[in-house]
């Protein structure tokens, strides 16, 4: 059997603005201030002699290297990135940054946020526009019903209600 494993398909190069700032905030947060905390700290344990037992030299430079790799990938990402900050001209359908409130069968409301893959949370139904119900959702309208497969099986929702307020800046 082999170990080889296809390459995952590249997530959509969409984010809001709030997840656009959020990310070039953690940018900024890590080259100008953890990384030189750390580099601080690796230059004071490799002034302590061996290098091969000093657990803080060790540690530091596995955690520049962490950063260094995140910093990497949050420049390549953020030059990729296409900002979406206004509605769509169709406010009454389902493109990405709605929010959409579903009924489920029982009757029960839950309320999605379509983001980018950056910024999903499902604490707070912000989920990816490549997920299969954001699929599903997509180009649909009020009182539309939803059919999508889930690892559950086969879930059926039906659209109550559409916004914009995630791109709007109210949330």
């Amino acid at each position: 059997m082999s170990r080889y494993r296809p390459p995952r398909p590249p997530s959509a190069p969409y984010i809001t603005a709030a997840g656009a700032a959020a990310l070039k905030s953690e940018l900024d947060e890590l080259w100008r201030v953890e990384r030189p905390k750390v580099t601080d700290a690796v230059r004071e344990a490799a002034k302590n002699g061996d290098r091969s037992e000093n657990g803080d030299y060790i540690y530091g430079k596995k955690r520049l290297r962490e950063i260094d790799s995140r910093v990497r990938y949050l420049t390549k990402r953020l030059e990729s990135l296409k900002v979406v900050s206004a509605a769509p001209s169709e406010p009454d359908r389902i493109f990405f940054g709605a929010s959409v409130t579903l009924e489920e069968e029982d009757g029960s409301l839950q309320t999605l946020h379509i983001v980018g893959a950056d910024e999903i949370d499902p604490k707070t139904g912000k989920i990816s526009i490549d997920a299969p119900i954001s699929r599903a959702l997509l180009g649909k309208r009020i009182d539309d019903e939803i059919e999508y497969q889930a690892p559950a099986g086969r879930q059926v929702r039906y659209v109550i209600d559409v916004n914009y307020r995630l791109l709007e800046g109210t949330n």
